[in-house]
């Protein structure tokens, strides 16, 4: 009977065992499908030959691109899953070890450690051989006290006369129990469930909302829609992100020296917020030693244009039919040649970690070098990056700005009309363009159909020491009397913008006089309001 139980232990262990075995193979193949079917390269998406900005509406992507979008959301959520972002992942070796340890638990049931029946049945024997055989009367109480003791002690030598009946009567009982009780709960297969990770970039939360397409598009782009050198860029992103706190970062208060560098004014045609960049400002030695003096300064300049650009990036809107670039212009005049090794540090910063994220690149003011330069490095630019570079000299720098940004949201220094303070005008109010010819008198008339006073401001375009100005009050009765408001005079190149007021007593019109004595067209941009009389 022992024998028959021995191999009966024996015949229940070899099924499980290969029934286990089998699974993992299985396992393994689906995995493998799975990661064969999400890095699968998508169709390749040409690039864009000149600049229009794309479509963030996944509805009107290309069918390649919806494809690219589909496979890398598929990627993230299953790095989400596993807790990738916030935690390197383990290599194949030891994730094969931890497995292998999760089979061996869950099958710690069917490993005969518990019960070692061999050497048992062996020194029973010989005890059996070695005893008389004498007949002892078999009686139910005495088997259950044996089996109660058994099931105590477990560990009873077996040396009485009747030896053989009792190793019997463990042997079932053990069998009996291993049978009927339930298995002991593995510690390490059941594992609770684990929620996938948060992870939040520019304060979008991954794969929550359709804000999140419009993330996952600014990195395809930035990779030209290859899945997996996208994917990477975004775990590299989100870990450059966690080791530079930049949410602690946007709290810290880190001076206003560089505003006079880097700043935000108006928006362009198309409503893309216009970011400023005036490196000539560097020329000011006094600043220049506060930015890049010591590897203290210069580690807080870095931190502070981070910040700067994390606090613009907060004010765009990520929804798909929503502005979520920005507009550069980089002045370069008096800029350092070519760039600072500083400056170029931050520019690789921030192309390495915030991708797609400018619509358009205008380079004013560029010196003659800088083009030289540009040739050298066009190479090493996608096609994508150099459709959207636009590069003026100091002739053409005013007229390139006018091309993408309104006049009265140019700042003066640039040509145009906006100027920091409490000014009469806001930007509300539209700006009438005219032209004067060459060797021409031009004439601009403000009408005042009431009594009221008139307030107006112009401003000719490349101006030079060539253009007279001139302004007076034309009554409309025919026996008034003309008033001259300004008397002509040239127009400096210092005198930014001409500004004027009249209170008019009765009705009639201002008429402000441009002469052109130089021999090209020149371009007159003015606006005029009434306010109440005073």
């Amino acid at each position: 009977m022992a024998q028959e139980t021995v191999k009966t232990v024996a015949q229940s262990e070899t099924p499980a065992d290969v029934a286990v075995v089998s699974e993992v193979p299985e396992a393994e193949k689906v995995e493998t499908c799975a990661k064969e079917t999400v890095v699968a390269e998508p169709e390749k998406v040409a690039a864009s030959i000149s600049f229009k900005e794309e479509t963030n509406v996944v509805g009107e992507l290309p069918d390649p691109q919806k494809k690219a979008l589909d496979e890398l959301k598929l990627l993230v959520q299953e790095a989400l899953n596993k807790h990738e972002f916030s935690a390197p992942p383990a290599s194949p070796q030891k994730v094969a070890k931890e497995e292998q340890k999760a089979v061996s638990a869950v099958d710690g049931k069917a490993q005969p450690c518990e019960l070692p029946p061999v050497p048992a049945k062996t020194e029973c024997k010989k005890e059996e051989k070695d005893a008389p055989p004498t007949p002892v009367p078999e009686s139910e109480p005495v088997e259950k006290e044996v089996t109660e003791v058994v099931v105590k002690t477990e560990s009873e030598s077996c040396i009485d006369e009747d030896g053989a009946k009792k190793i019997e009567a463990i042997q079932e009982t053990i069998v009996k129990t291993e049978q009927t009780q339930p298995p002991p709960p593995p510690c390490v297969a059941e594992v609770t469930p684990v929620l996938p990770e948060e992870v939040s970039i520019w304060g979008i939360p991954l794969l929550a909302d359709e804000r999140s397409d419009v993330i996952l598009l600014k990195f395809l782009r930035a990779r030209d829609f290859k899945v997996k050198e996208a994917f990477t860029m975004l775990k590299n992103v989100v870990a450059w992100r966690k080791e530079f706190n930049i949410e602690s970062l946007l709290e810290e208060d880190l001076g206003t020296e560089q505003e006079k560098v880097v700043y935000m004014h108006g928006v362009d045609k198309e409503g893309h917020p216009v970011c400023y960049n005036a490196f000539g400002e560097y020329q000011n030695k006094e600043l220049y030693q506060e930015t890049f003096s010591d590897d203290e300064n210069r580690k807080k300049f870095i931190r502070w244009r981070i910040q700067f650009l994390e606090r613009s990036i907060r004010k765009l809107d990520f929804s798909p039919d929503g502005i979520s670039t920005i507009v550069q212009i980089n002045d370069l005049k008096y800029s350092p040649a070519p760039f600072k090794k500083e400056l170029r540090q931050v520019f690789q910063l921030l192309q390495d970690n915030y991708p797609e994220f400018v619509a358009k690149q205008v380079f004013i003011n560029v010196p003659w070098w800088y083009l030289a330069f540009y040739k050298m490095i066009n190479p090493f630019f996608t096609q994508r990056t150099k459709s959207k570079f636009v590069f003026a000299g100091p002739s053409k720098t005013t007229e390139t700005l006018f091309k993408y940004i309104s006049p009265e949201l140019v700042p003066v220094q640039y040509g145009g009309l906006s100027r920091e303070g409490e000014q009469e005008f806001t930007t509300s109010d539209c700006i009438t363009e005219d032209f004067i010819k060459p060797s021409c008198e031009h004439a601009i008339e403000l009408p005042a159909p009431e009594a009221c006073t008139l307030v107006w401001e112009a401003r000719v375009v490349g101006i030079g020491c060539d253009v007279s100005y001139g302004a007076e009050f034309v009554p409309s009765a025919e026996d008034g009397y003309t008033v001259i408001v300004q008397k002509s005079r040239k127009v400096t190149g210092d005198e930014s913008v001409i500004c004027g007021r009249f209170k008019c007593g009765e009705t009639g019109k201002v008429v402000l006089t441009f002469f052109n004595q130089s021999s090209k067209k020149k371009k007159v941009l003015y606006r005029f309001k009434k306010v109440a009389f005073e």
